[in-house]
């Protein structure tokens, strides 16, 4: 990050900025140093920090949850353990309320949906400027660390939810009973067209809000904290003569937190669960 003084726009728009990798104006392939270098990349672009985050998070998910269960005893367990075993529990009934089929694939499934998105979404309250500043001194222009602000990642989860479910449908109800359901629900084969047209925007708006609701809350959740930031470093020291303010904004600032605590283990729960309640719907046989 710059040492050089920024404006409110110029510091609002560099944390909103991903480190972005893609085919330079010069037409070199790198990273994107302006915000302008990184939107003329275009589609053909990588979300570097979303990516590595996004990666880390799932490894570290999956390395906690493989050495519990390697190290699981009988007797009286660990804090770690009873923490998995709860968490298992709770993503068990919670699949057991909205998935009626039986498929074994479904409650693993759901485990690492809710704790991948939990994660990602945690990293929101790591302070807004710690990050940037540790990558601006290793020479990296731009890094957001909440995955789940780039839509790019959001969309990226639904469009494989959404492949799941097409997978499901066409298995469960065969290639005939799911273009069925397409064209002759609910006015019959008279309404075809009518029939296509609704029940193919309800088909496609599930991964999209499924998209936008996470990625809606994130971002609002980080504007919040930027917002905050601007007011006059909330995580930051003041002189003496300002402690009045410094002591508000800390109040702000961990206020906030604590209910985006709230916020981020909701959204992780709700893309789970409406994750789960689209397979189930998907695996209901055709009549």
């Amino acid at each position: 990050m710059s040492t050089e003084v920024q404006t409110s726009a110029e510091y609002i728009h560099h944390h909103l900025q991903n480190l972005t990798y893609g085919h330079l104006p010069d037409g070199t392939w790198g990273v994107a140093h302006t915000s302008e270098e990184a939107k003329a990349m275009g589609f053909w672009a990588l979300n570097l920090d979303t990516f590595f985050m996004s990666l880390l998070l799932g490894v570290a998910f999956l390395f906690l949850f493989r050495m519990v269960a390697k190290s699981i005893v009988a007797g009286t367990p660990g804090g770690l353990q009873n923490f998995c075993e709860w968490a298992i529990e709770f993503v068990d009934t919670s699949v057991r309320g909205s998935f009626s089929a039986k498929n074994n694939m479904i409650a693993p499934l759901a485990l690492t949906i809710f704790f991948w998105v939990f994660s990602m979404n945690l990293m929101d309250l790591i302070p807004i400027d710690y990050v940037p500043h540790l990558m601006g001194a290793l020479g990296v222009p731009f890094f957001k660390v909440v995955p789940s602000t780039d839509p790019n990642a959001t969309f990226g989860m639904a469009i494989g939810v959404f492949l799941l479910v097409l997978y499901y449908s066409i298995k469960m109800k065969g290639l005939g009973g799911f273009m069925g359901e397409l064209t002759l629900q609910p006015f019959g084969k008279w309404g075809m067209p009518i029939n296509l047209l609704l029940e193919g925007v309800n088909l496609i708006a599930k991964p999209i809000s499924l998209a936008l609701r996470l990625f809606g809350n994130m971002y609002a959740g980080e504007m919040i904290f930027i917002l905050i930031a601007l007011m006059g470093g909330a995580w930051a020291g003041f002189s003496v003569g300002n402690a009045t303010l410094y002591g508000s904004q800390v109040l702000l600032s961990l206020g906030w937190a604590i209910f985006h605590i709230l916020i981020v283990t909701l959204q992780a729960f709700i893309f789970m669960t409406l994750t789960v309640v689209y397979l189930d719907m998907a695996h209901q046989e055709h009549h």
